[in-house]
């Protein structure tokens, strides 16, 4: 009877249970939704309770009549519940696009004890962070905060429902601002700052660890963060390669031997296993854009396909219509909370297909703008291929436009949902399951030379615009 493996996606606006076969083979899957909230202005939250529910319903349909060898998780990163001691939620889950924190990450970005914080940590002081969030109730929710047992993210939550542990992978915990990134243990001094204790967090764990369920036969391996396993699922754990995700948000990876972190506190690391970490870039403005434009701005029931056909017939550069999409304010590389979009050049002529060519345009500008920092030498660029996934990887429209403003080779994987397979392939190194099969690349789009100008002068454009704009 053939081995089944089940990959169990956490995302920000769905979750999605996927089961392969050995060679990576997509056997079923399964999908469903839930909702963003926004109960007052900056906050962005889920209700824990729907999450889980939703994680169960796919587990027991992705699992109906079959018995896999394991189901490992992936989860999308930066969101935390506070609990009390019987597991209990005493908060909505709090997402990494909330910014409620923005006042207080403004104030420790600009001191010395951020820098410092920064260097242990690799991530960037700024409200998606865990830590600035804990900061938030430490000062203006004292409530929660002192009958807080544990602060845990959405899928310590799932996996405490399962397992009955209180646990993290290295993966997760490494994007927290909590965990000292050279060490991979809870950092004492920020953990000080917060006047929490270590025991008030998740056991930190390798993402191969594993467990059985407490109500079923299944055994749960706790896999990482959909970044990292975005980039080992689409086969982008060699020097040669950049992960591309566009999700709800977006990110740029690459994948180092040791601990990194950036002057200038733009960029963010991650660990996965073993010596592999990954330097990185992460976009509050992806997808959610274009659901933004599509329901809020264009008030329309087309779907995406129709609206990028449309759009696809608009001349690259989108006739000088450009878009900073910083809706949600913006992580890398500006780290502002407080930025805001920007729709540039807007004439009479332009059309709704303009309007979504710019916002494509402009969600791959701000990755473009990471991906400078990241890999700063053109030549080193143009040997670099682009790992691409993510649901955009399904549009070869806006793919080959990352070819053309990036410059580079983009390939995608038969594996589009690279996350899931990622979360897998962990699970098979958990069992000591070795497969011989490299990850297989689907489409390749190279760079169009003759959009290469165009491209490069209205991106041009698109960095001067915060710099000129966020004082006023």
């Amino acid at each position: 009877m053939e081995k089944l493996y089940i990959g169990i996606d956490i995302g920000t606006t769905a979750t999605k249970a996927i089961c392969f076969d050995v060679h990576g083979n997509v056997i079923r899957q399964v999908s469903h939704p839930y909702t963003m909230y926004h109960p007052k202005p900056n906050w962005s939250v889920q209700h824990p309770q729907e999450i889980l529910e939703t994680v169960l319903n796919c587990i027991k349909e992705i699992t109906k009549g079959i018995q896999p060898e394991f189901i490992s998780f992936s989860s999308a990163m930066q969101s935390i519940i506070a609990i009390d001691e019987n597991g209990n939620p005493l908060t909505d889950a709090v997402l990494w696009a909330d910014n409620r924190a923005s006042g207080i990450a403004k104030e420790l970005k600009n001191s010395e004890k951020g820098k410092h914080f920064y260097e242990k940590t690799g991530i960037p002081i700024h409200p998606f962070s865990l830590m600035t969030k804990i900061a938030w109730f430490k000062e203006f929710d004292s409530e929660v905060f002192s009958k807080a047992f544990k602060f845990i993210s959405i899928k310590e939550y799932v996996w405490h429902h399962l397992t009955n542990e209180y646990c993290t992978d290295t993966s997760m915990a490494s994007g927290t601002g909590l965990l000292n990134i050279h060490t991979l243990e809870w950092d004492d001094e920020v953990l000080e700052y917060l006047n929490i204790k270590p025991q008030q967090l998740s056991k930190v764990c390798e993402v191969t660890h594993q467990c059985k369920g407490i109500s079923d036969d299944f055994l749960y391996v706790i896999g990482g963060g959909d970044g990292a396993l975005a980039n080992l699922g689409t086969g982008a754990m060699n020097k040669n390669c950049m992960a591309l995700t566009i999700g709800t948000s977006g990110a740029v990876r690459l994948p180092i031997e040791k601990p990194y972190v950036d002057e200038q506190m733009r960029t963010q690391c991650y660990h996965l296993i073993d010596n592999q970490y990954l330097t990185l870039g992460a976009v509050n403005n992806g997808a959610i854009i274009l659901q933004w434009l599509r329901e809020t701005l264009l008030k329309t029931d087309q779907s995406f396909e129709v609206l990028f056909e449309e759009a696809e017939k608009i001349s690259a550069g989108s006739e000088g219509l450009l878009f900073v999409p910083y809706l949600l304010g913006e992580r890398a590389p500006i780290w502002d909370a407080s930025a805001q979009g920007s729709l540039l050049g807007i004439q009479i002529t332009h059309t709704q297909a303009h309007l979504v060519r710019a916002t494509l345009e402009g969600i791959l500008f701000g990755l473009f703008q990471i991906t400078e920092i990241l890999l700063p030498d053109p030549e080193k660029r143009k040997q670099t291929k682009v790992m691409a996934s993510g649901g955009f990887g399904k549009s070869e429209l806006w793919l080959q436009m990352v070819a053309d403003i990036f410059q580079m080779t983009v390939e995608t994987s038969q594996t589009i949902e690279g996350s899931a397979w990622g979360a897998v392939l962990i699970g098979m190194k958990s069992l000591g399951i070795y497969i011989t099969t490299e990850n297989k690349t689907g489409k390749t789009f190279l760079p169009n030379a003759v959009h290469k100008k165009v491209y490069q002068d209205a991106f041009t454009k698109f960095k001067k615009v915060y710099p000129v704009l966020k004082d006023l």
